[in-house]
């Protein structure tokens, strides 16, 4: 095998070599395009032409300065069309002119383009260090690495990780309740790298059979999983109302009567049709504070009582800073038992930067994108909420795209996962699917159903093996109900998380060190001695 992989061109020169690397970049692009919920046709199985393309790119490069060039360019094509959304709510909700809100994706893309440039710049570092067996398992560990530090840096925003477009397949994301998301995209991108290596001779090669088996048994294992029982627990139904609230007059204290009786309005036909043993409302449902005695709040609670059940509901809240002489307020979900009273509170923990606060308020002139309430103050509880025989992890809105977070509502004893949100934000796009695809992913690592409830849409029950068992149309006034098991036994995933992230991030580092070592080794010279 050729350690030593080399740049080739055609024929043609370097005006023809030129037009394949922009056709391939083009090809990785479109293949996120596709990959990733979007608003026309979804396959993501093309969302694998993404790292290939990456992967060829940075090995036919002629320097690392050039594969990182080419990585960056082409993740800055393919995100800013994945994100094309952002547009909508700093546009429409954030009052900031068309003019300066186009160019918000490709400048949130030029961010996450960062992580594909140094993928490509370190992958053809590494070529001509390592064999094409070990480029092929450092590509996979270096996107893994990668992945889990997008999650992290400046707060996090993964929200496009490789296995969350894999979920419009359930049984492409089974092998998560075993590595988790980051493991199989570990185990993807090494098994596309290899696929692309050039041979020296022969177009069948080793790595390429390994790349072969690799999927051939993520595929098979992924359709026996769906084929096995669900773990047992005990059932409950479930109700889900999806008011569909203008966000516009969202806010507007007028409209509060209104927002409210359409709540009440739905959630009673829905259990007069169905009865129900929990009702969710989407985040902030109730415009108003909850936590106050007023009339709305009243009819709310007076709803759990008179159908005897549990309600789940957001509602912005507020506690007094004595020592600050201010308010702080909070993005709460308030659980209400049968008897109306409150049951259990979670604060969002993680909040929406330039949704819900803004990052260093007092130095940029910028607002918040929600409208009529000041800026919200992160929980520090994620203690699931207990109401009958549930044990509710609650994630509010984005806090559905953070692994950890949702690993952390189970170790603390979450027996199902609900994901409370507000997509009216982003309007007619892709950005409610793709969220929703998170929210599958998560219920496959943690073997949890999970609870979709949104303002908009879309809402939906997910059982534990990432199947959608029900759900609504976007900007629809629905209600819908299913049932859901209380499950308390955890999967591979959950109990190895800790574990997994950190063999991906120190095989990474080691790999990096065998490499450095052995380009030394090669730069030894050889001393010989005449006899």
């Amino acid at each position: 095998m050729d350690h030593h992989l080399r740049s080739r061109g055609p024929a043609g020169g370097k005006n023809g070599l030129t037009m394949i690397i922009w056709a391939m970049a083009i090809v990785a692009a479109f293949g996120a395009w596709v990959g990733w919920a979007n608003p026309v046709y979804q396959e993501p199985f093309f969302a694998l032409l993404f790292p290939a393309g990456l992967a060829w790119l940075a090995i036919t490069a002629a320097s690392s300065r050039q594969a990182l060039k080419r990585g960056f360019l082409t993740a800055l094509l393919a995100y800013s069309g994945c994100l094309y959304w952002v547009f909508v709510p700093v546009h429409r909700y954030g009052n900031i002119p068309m003019v300066l809100a186009l160019p918000c994706p490709v400048l949130l893309a030029m961010y996450l383009a960062v992580y594909p440039a140094v993928f490509c710049g370190m992958l053809h570092w590494a070529k001509s260090k390592l064999s094409p067996l070990a480029l092929g398992l450092f590509a996979g560990l270096l996107w893994g690495s990668l992945e889990l530090a997008v999650g992290v840096v400046f707060t996090g925003f993964p929200w496009l990780p490789l296995a969350a477009a894999m979920a419009a397949r359930p049984f492409a994301i089974q092998a998560a309740a075993l590595i988790g998301g980051t493991g199989l995209a570990t185990l993807l991108v090494t098994a596309t790298t290899w696929f692309v290596l050039p041979g020296r001779r022969l177009p069948i090669t080793l790595p390429r059979i390994l790349a072969i088996l690799l999927v051939a048994g993520w595929a098979v294992i992924g359709m026996a999983r769906l084929d096995d029982p669900l773990p047992q627990g005990r059932w409950a139904r479930v109700g889900i109302v999806q008011g569909n609230i203008d966000q516009s007059l969202k806010w507007d204290p007028g409209y509060q009567t209104d927002t409210v009786s359409r709540y009440i309005d739905l959630s009673e036909k829905l259990v007069r049709q169905n009865p129900v043993d929990l009702l969710v409302w989407p985040e902030t449902a109730l415009p108003f504070f909850l936590q106050e005695l007023t009339r709305e709040g009243a009819r709310v609670r007076n709803l759990a009582r008179t159908q005897e059940i549990l309600l789940l509901t957001g509602s912005p809240a507020y506690e007094f800073d004595l020592a600050n002489n201010r308010y702080i307020m909070y993005n709460r979900t308030f659980l209400l038992g049968p008897q109306g009273g409150t049951m259990g509170e979670y604060d969002k923990m993680h909040l929406v930067p330039f949704g819900e606060y803004v990052p260093l308020g007092g130095i940029l002139p910028l607002t918040k994108l929600v409208q009529a309430v000041g800026d919200f103050r992160e929980g520090t509880d994620g203690q699931p909420l207990a109401g009958g025989n549930l044990a509710l992890g609650v994630l509010i809105c984005y806090e559905t795209i953070f692994p950890a977070l949702a690993q952390e509502r189970v170790t603390k004893g979450a027996s199902v996962l609900v994901n409370m949100s507000n997509d009216a934000w982003f309007g007619q796009t892709s950005a409610p699917r793709q969220h929703l695809q998170l929210a599958a992913l998560r219920a496959v690592e943690q073997g949890r159903y999970m609870i979709r409830s949104t303002n908009t849409g879309i809402s939906a029950i997910i059982d534990p093996r990432g199947r959608i068992v029900q759900e609504t149309e976007l900007f629809k006034t629905a209600s819908l109900s299913g049932n859901i098991s209380a499950i308390y036994e955890t999967t591979v995933y959950h109990d190895l998380a800790w574990l997994l992230q950190n063999v991906i991030i120190g095989l990474t580092l080691l790999m990096v060190i065998w490499a450095i070592l052995r380009a030394r080794q090669a730069q030894t010279p050889t001393v010989t001695r005449n006899t």
